[in-house]
């Protein structure tokens, strides 16, 4: 193979290896859990010369030739399945994405009629890659490259941001902030940040006289979002401005009681889902102005985590369930047209053809025993990664992920 040959394949390599962040929008609460179950089953140049000039040799098994990319990326792109374990305790990674973390979701009785739904976390230790408990943050955000989260404090809404060095396990800086936050989530290339902020916790529960099911708070307090630039810590505060109608509170205006916003991929708008809107999605510009959205997020669904490709050709879609008992669509982000792809709840993008899902046993009745898999678009194979999940939805002990690109 001559230079020529090689950096144009590097270069292929380099562009499928660039994962989405996402929009982290985690929490699924009741109203849209319902809608949901109805469709289950019930700088390249730089780059490229660092790969001629530094490569090591690694036998590639399937075409016996070798890959002259460096060691560490080789090592990124490896998967790492742990099929015996639910919660994780070991690192779990397929193509470029990480679980980077992971949390396990509790209800805290306040009184006979008030709650809150609280996160305890797990964050991977990178020296000993195994996940560590800690119960000091509220919610955390994991920057792409996995060096830095965002997290706040136990009582929400906050009014400072942290920003927490991964190696170390400190915070290196704190971010204050007038309006309070609640929500957080990095953009693509992990130089913004996204905060939602709200009036009072979003994550507090309800009970009604007479119910025995916990129910969100309405109506949503949510007041707007800061973008901030992560080195500096500064930015601007953007109100968006409630549409409810207290006489119609489940109509078009109805927001869910946590609906954060996040950053598109090209770092161009604000966005978030709009559960009760005609389009299910609101996109806004800097100063908190709704805009048109753009072309190439029409199919975007904002309860699928997974989002778009890296290239953003293709998008993430909701569940199918035709070829398969348990699968869901790829969409053309500009066309339209479906592809059915094996898992049943697309989470995040492992490269340019292959995801990370939630998926059933192949024999399995029960929607709600789910483990994460690897699924490759054309392919009917789904390879492992960790245990079964146990319980139904909304259980206590059942663990959600948090995905970073590594």
């Amino acid at each position: 193979m001559n230079v020529e040959e090689l950096v144009r394949d590097s270069l292929r390599e380099l562009a499928d290896e660039q994962t989405s962040a996402g929009p982290g929008l985690a929490d699924r609460v009741l109203v849209v859990r319902r809608r949901r179950r109805t469709r289950r089953i019930a700088s390249v140049a730089a780059a490229t010369a660092a790969v001629v000039a530094i490569g090591v040799a690694v036998p590639l098994l399937d075409s016996g030739k070798e890959d002259v990319r460096p060691a560490d990326v080789v090592q990124k792109d490896k998967d790492i399945a742990h099929p015996d374990q639910s919660p994780p305790r070991e690192l779990i990674a397929a193509g470029n994405t990480a679980l980077a973390a992971y949390y396990v979701p509790r209800i805290v009785k306040h009184s006979a009629g008030e709650a809150e739904r609280v996160r305890d976390y797990w964050l991977l230790d990178q020296k000993t890659d195994r996940y560590m408990k800690t119960t000091q943050w509220s919610y955390v955000a994991v920057a792409p490259g996995m060096k830095t989260a965002a997290v706040l404090e136990r009582n929400l809404p906050a009014s400072r941001i942290g920003l927490l060095d991964l190696a170390t396990g400190k915070v290196a800086r704190w971010i204050p902030v007038d309006h309070k936050v609640a929500g957080l989530s990095f953009s693509r290339d992990g130089l913004k940040l996204v905060a939602t902020t709200y009036g009072e916790n979003p994550d507090e529960l309800v009970k009604t006289e007479g119910s025995d099911f916990w129910d969100q708070k309405q109506p949503s307090t949510r007041t707007g979002f800061y973008v901030l630039e992560v080195a500096s810590g500064k930015g601007s505060w953007s109100e968006v401005k409630l549409a409810s109608d207290p006489d119609d509170p489940m109509g078009d205006g109805f927001l869910n009681a946590r609906q954060d916003f996040a950053l598109s991929p090209d770092g161009r708008h604000v966005w978030s889902g709009n559960p009760m809107g005609d389009i299910g999605k609101q996109f806004y510009d800097f100063t908190g102005a709704e805009v048109e959205v753009p072309a190439d997020q029409k199919h975007v669904e904002w309860f699928v985590d997974a989002w778009q490709s890296p290239s953003g050709r293709l998008v993430a879609g909701g569940f199918a369930g035709e070829k398969w008992k348990t699968s869901s669509y790829v969409v053309d982000a500009r066309t339209g047209r479906k592809t059915e792809v094996r898992g049943q709840q697309l989470l995040a993008w492992a490269g340019e053809t292959s995801l990370i899902a939630w998926d059933i046993a192949p024999n399995g009745k029960n929607e709600f025993h789910q483990r994460l898999v690897k699924v490759t678009i054309g392919s009917d194979k789904t390879v492992p990664l960790s245990g079964f999940r146990k319980g139904n939805d909304g259980d206590a002990g059942r663990w959600e992920p948090v995905f970073a690109e590594r």
